[in-house]
């Protein structure tokens, strides 16, 4: 009787307008677990203010790494162009593994580069307080050693030839002020996977005068030396096997004198970015006696990175 008294086509009117209500309903809820479950991981943005780092290589890149429990996390790469402006900045980082780091490193690496770890060539380095880290090459993770303290003097010589007419020809890092021949260089110590290179720029193109990491001890290599034993002190005489486009014996008057710190093993027969010491040779350079060299601060990079 109850039943009779229904409009039947109202009826099927509710019925439709319930299952339609119920099949809103659930693809609401699907959507929203569906919005919950791809909801987008926090991140924080990691910006880089650095000074002095110099034009990125053909084939390398920067790459910035953050330690988080003492293990490197790669904050991206960038690069830096003739003007010194990074390509990019400001890297969006998680916000929970940022939050956790300790230290930032700055490293340089190959193109391509196979290997995820940083590589050995780390040039800069600071430690996090609060969400800012100072960073400079002086850090443990980076040279790791203090260059404002370092000096040099050096010498127009050819010890290891017995012609004295070809003395301007060489070039060695030496101090006779004391009446005898001592280290003319006082730098810090390096770590192993870096050392120091001389370099003497003869008609615009730099020479090296070898590697080393004693400045008391000769240096790794004298191609282009005489026969005769040369001191046990890093430098060389340019009076043989001259390189294509220079002509050996040569003279140094006027030449610039460079010491770099390069990377071990080096991938550049270039000088590295790093020279802490240099030398204009005057354009009347005598033989046997002493020029300083001076220090050049703004050729080591340093900055701020904030979190």
């Amino acid at each position: 009787m109850f039943r009779d008294t229904i409009n039947p086509a109202l009826g099927k009117q509710t019925y439709i307008l319930m299952k339609n209500s119920f099949l809103l309903l659930a693809i609401l809820s699907i959507l929203f677990i569906s919005c919950k479950d791809d909801d987008p991981v926090a991140t924080k943005g990691l910006t880089l203010a650095i000074n002095n780092l110099a034009t990125s290589a053909t084939a390398e890149l920067y790459e910035g790494w953050i330690i988080v429990d003492g293990a490197p996390v790669s904050t991206g790469t960038f690069t830096v162009n003739g003007d010194g402006n990074l390509s990019q900045s400001t890297f969006q980082i998680d916000a929970a593994t940022l939050d956790k780091a300790t230290t930032f490193v700055l490293s340089i690496e190959p193109i391509p580069d196979n290997d995820p770890a940083p590589s050995a060539i780390k040039i800069l380095g600071g430690d996090f307080s609060n969400d800012q880290a100072s960073v400079t090459v002086s850090h443990g993770a980076a040279l790791g050693a203090d260059f404002s303290s370092a000096s040099g003097t050096a010498i127009l010589a050819t010890p290891t030839t017995s012609d004295l007419g070809d003395e301007l020809s060489g070039i060695w890092f030496l101090d006779l002020s004391s009446g005898s021949a001592t280290a003319g260089l006082a730098l810090p110590t390096l770590p192993t996977t870096w050392k120091y290179e001389g370099w003497a720029v003869i008609n615009g193109t730099p020479i090296s005068t070898g590697t080393f990491s004693a400045v008391d001890a000769a240096d790794d290599a004298s191609p282009f030396s005489g026969l005769d034993m040369g001191p046990p002190y890093p430098g060389e005489d340019f009076v043989m096997n001259a390189p294509a486009g220079q002509t050996f014996p040569t003279d140094l008057s006027g030449a610039t004198i460079v010491l770099s710190i390069e990377p071990s093993p080096d991938n550049s027969p270039m000088p590295f970015a790093f020279k802490p010491l240099v030398l204009m040779l005057p354009a009347m350079a005598a033989d046997h006696v002493d020029y300083g060299m001076t220090y050049q601060a703004n050729t080591f990079p340093s900055g701020m990175v904030t979190r």
